[in-house]
């Protein structure tokens, strides 16, 4: 009876799926005081703050998604200081990122205009092993407050056609909108072109993650 018991046991074993782990880096990017760190706090932690200090350089945070009953999603998002204004350094920023999130403040215009220039600089030093642009998806955040910027949802669709974005949404921190929503909008369109990625092997002994989501250490804005 026992010897059959740890047959039925092995076998329940040997037939449960077999769980593919990811590790991507995604990056966050866009002018200072957008709200950058307040998404990735909210979406990592599920907290909010009015007192986060500008970031200096750059901050990382871990996220696990259990996306389904294979697939475990880790990503290690990096907050790109604003001010950082798309200088030599986000080259190394940048390197190995396989998704972004470019944010701008709907309730200062000027924030919007930059945009673009996010999206070339991501464009022009970093790209898949197959030499496509990274997906990115475009977050107007702050719609909790009053816009400064009159665009309609349909100018939307065309500028993020027009500059190779997979999306955007109104999104807010405080709030909690639409956080969850592009993140998912995001890792689906990381998932579709993990195919050329290298091994995930490779990537993990690149970089070492906890298994838990967890907040990284600030890293120092010179070399």
């Amino acid at each position: 009876m026992a010897g059959g018991a740890a047959g039925d046991l092995g076998a329940a074993a040997s037939a449960a799926p077999e769980i593919r782990e990811h590790l991507f880096k995604v990056l966050v990017v866009g002018e200072l005081g957008v709200g950058k760190t307040s998404i990735v706090r909210r979406y990592v932690q599920k907290l909010f703050s009015q007192h986060y200090r500008a970031t200096m350089g750059v901050d990382f945070a871990l996220k696990a998604l259990h996306w389904d009953s294979r697939t475990l999603v880790r990503l290690q998002l990096w907050d790109i200081a604003g001010q950082e204004r798309f200088g030599n350094m986000t080259r190394v920023y940048y390197k190995e990122a396989v998704g972004a999130f470019v944010v701008f403040d709907i309730s200062r215009g000027s924030t919007f205009k930059a945009v673009s220039k996010w999206k070339d600089d991501l464009d022009s030093k970093v790209h898949l092993p197959n030499g496509s642009p990274i997906p990115a998806v475009l977050l107007a955040n702050k719609c909790d407050q009053i816009k400064d910027s009159g665009y309609s949802a349909s100018q939307m669709d065309q500028f993020c056609k027009d500059h190779g974005f997979s999306g955007w949404y109104e999104t807010s921190a405080k709030d909690n909108i639409n956080i969850d929503e592009a993140a998912q909008l995001l890792v689906e369109n990381i998932l579709t072109n993990c195919t050329h990625f290298p091994s995930e092997d490779n990537d993990v002994d690149k970089i070492k993650l906890d298994q838990e989501t967890s907040v990284g250490k600030r890293k120092a804005q010179c070399c």
